[in-house]
């Protein structure tokens, strides 16, 4: 047993991305600065484990209000028994928040005990969930977010540089020719493409019909095919993707919104994805990950695990991939050093793949350095309140 005698919400913003990306003039009203939410969790034998939330990119003081509200039912009780810990942060926050927000903030809560756990006993995480299935796993690169063909071409530079074999894009339907000018760049060097149609958050999203017309116009102008269609109707849409998936000849992927295991296996059990992407920081941990690898693998769907947030978001999904025999994870490519700073060299890519980290517990490092370093900015939120940046005509993309 290892009593929890404190927990600390720790709030930090960085730089991210850079002025002229679509994704900062679209979301980030306030400019390219995004904030990230941890709890801290201190152990009565001295060590530290931390812990995110994806909630606080959003709705940080939303984030340290409920963590405020939870600590009391936390302290003075085993931070070993990391199960009977997330029951007991349920039934404070089930009643009101089932889904949603408050399974972001155990999620925060499930991720620090692991991580605090495992560097008491001086091992990585995966090791708690059954050990490293592999050496290493394959990665994706995530980014795409351009409006410029140099910008593209510089992410391109970058996948090259890692080894990296697979590239997601952001695309809306209005990006035909876009599209089909990234799979012929990208087809050039060997590079494979998939396509996030960002319909998570589109209102009213668009239709079966608008991703059907969007997939046949992009083939229609070049040989190179996507290799997935990510997240391409609204989030409450079970039965359109599922329609989706018999419509086209394109992997049909989503549930990075997905706040419980439950649904997801739900979703996983009616067909409705080609694979899954589940996300530690939002599903309620590294446990909730593991639950739906279990159910995916029964079912015969892969999984490949959503990474968006900070670096204890990030490293939480890529222990659970490792334990899981996970075969593809995703790596975000927009400049954000904070996240850098604290996975250090365990987040090493080689060849492509990401390599298995060896550091107890999660493997990051936070210091009162770099805390100071990256204070806490109320401004540097994720606005889902769209802004139309006027984006170039699609027209810009003829060679």
């Amino acid at each position: 047993m290892a009593q929890i005698t404190n927990i600390r919400c720790v709030l930090l913003s960085s730089a991210y991305a850079d002025a002229d990306d679509p994704e900062i003039k679209e979301c980030f009203p306030n400019g390219p600065k995004r904030t990230i939410g941890m709890v801290e969790v201190t152990l009565d034998n001295g060590v530290t484990g931390l812990g995110e939330g994806y909630l606080a990119v959003f709705a940080p003081l939303v984030f340290q209000a409920i963590v405020d509200l939870c600590r009391p039912q936390v302290i003075g009780r085993d931070g070993f028994d990391i199960d009977r810990r997330v029951k007991d942060l349920r039934s404070l926050c089930d009643y009101w928040s089932l889904q949603g927000a408050a399974r972001h903030v155990i999620a925060a809560f499930e991720i620090a005990l692991q991580d605090a756990k495992a560097k008491s006993l001086g091992v990585p995480v995966y090791t708690l969930l059954g050990g490293a299935q592999a050496q290493s796993i394959q990665i994706y690169g995530s980014g795409g977010c351009c409006d410029a063909k140099e910008q593209f071409l510089r992410e391109l530079d970058m996948l090259g540089s890692l080894g990296i074999e697979i590239y997601k894009i952001r695309s809306v339907k209005r990006d035909i020719l876009r599209t089909a000018w990234v799979l012929e760049e990208a087809g050039r060097r060997g590079i494979k493409v998939g396509v996030d149609m960002c319909q998570n958050l589109a209102d009213p999203p668009q239709a079966v019909e608008d991703v059907v017309a969007f997939v046949e116009a992009v083939h229609a102008i070049t040989d190179q095919r996507m290799v997935f269609v990510e997240e391409a109707l609204g989030p409450d849409q079970p039965d359109a993707f599922r329609e989706l998936r018999g419509r086209i000849d394109v992997p049909v992927c989503g549930g990075e919104i997905v706040t419980t295991p439950k649904e997801m296996i739900e979703r996983i059990n009616a067909d409705v994805y080609d694979f899954v992407q589940p996300d530690a920081s939002v599903m309620g941990g590294i446990s909730a990950v593991m639950d739906v690898f279990e159910a995916a693998k029964a079912k015969g769907t892969d999984v490949v695990v959503h990474a968006w947030g900070g670096a204890a978001a990030i490293m939480a999904s890529y222990h659970a991939a490792f334990a899981a025999d996970g075969k593809l994870v995703e790596y975000p490519m927009l400049y954000f050093p904070l996240g850098a700073e604290m996975i250090g060299d365990q987040g090493r890519i080689e060849n492509g793949r990401l390599i298995r980290p060896t550091a107890p517990g999660l493997g990051l490092t936070l210091t009162p350095d770099m805390e100071a370093r990256y204070p806490f900015d109320e401004t540097a939120v994720y606005s889902c309140v769209l802004t139309d940046w006027g984006p170039p005509p699609d027209s810009y993309w003829r060679d």
